[in-house]
Formats: structure tokens, sequence, C-alpha cells
């Protein structure tokens, strides 16, 4: 799944690739590949449409940095975001205070839900 959404992502960068500025029509082909590969990782339809128009207003805005290219400054755009939306801190797992500790893990068929043995 992740190698899926790495290689969307990378299709996003290649259309910023070689530009001398991020325009409207660019970061529409870009933000199109970025709601494809979250949609088809099953990321919910609404936080895909919230995420893709938090960046799009963050990239509409964006002044190129001298040095930076286009399509490095929407990947840190992009970055932001995801960690604006995921959380900046890592929160660990709560654990019961008598044993076992139920984790429930949901998701599609083949999605890579390994049980979790105890240690």
């Amino acid at each position: 799944m992740f190698e899926a959404l790495s290689e969307r992502f990378e299709g996003a960068w290649k259309k910023l690739r070689g530009q001398d500025k991020i325009s409207e029509t660019n970061i529409q082909d870009a933000l199109r590949e970025v709601r494809r590969a979250l949609l088809e990782a099953d990321v919910n339809l609404q936080v895909v449409k919230t995420f893709v128009a938090q960046v799009q207003a963050r990239a509409q805005g964006a002044e190129v940095v001298k040095g930076v290219d286009p399509g490095q400054q929407f990947i840190k755009i992009v970055n932001d975001e995801l960690v604006a939306l995921m959380g900046e801190n890592n929160a660990p797992l709560a654990h019961a205070d008598t044993a076992p500790t139920v984790v429930l893990m949901a998701g599609l068929q083949g999605t890579g839900k390994p049980p979790l043995l105890p240690s």
C-alpha cells in the first residue's frame, strides 16, 4: 500500500518538475494525482477533499523560494499538511492494567493487518 502511495505521489511531483513557478494548472494536475493516491489508499473521501483543499489554498499563495523548484515547494506543502492532518506527535498505544490488552485492527482483506502476538 505504501509503495503504491509513494508511486502516486512521485507522479504528482513529476508534473511540477521543470516548471519555473507554481501555477493554477500545474497545481490542479499535481493535486489530481494526490487525490487519486489517497483514495486508492482507502482514505475517507471527506478527509481527502479537506486535505486537497488545504493544500491547494497553501500552494496557490506560495511564493517559490529562490533556489527551490516548484516541485520541491509543493512537496513541502503536502508534507506539512500531512503532518498537520495526522498529528505532530506519536501517541503510544494504551495498555490495559490487567492482561490481555485488546487491539482492534480493521481494514480491507489483504491490506496488511498481521496478528499481534504477545511478546
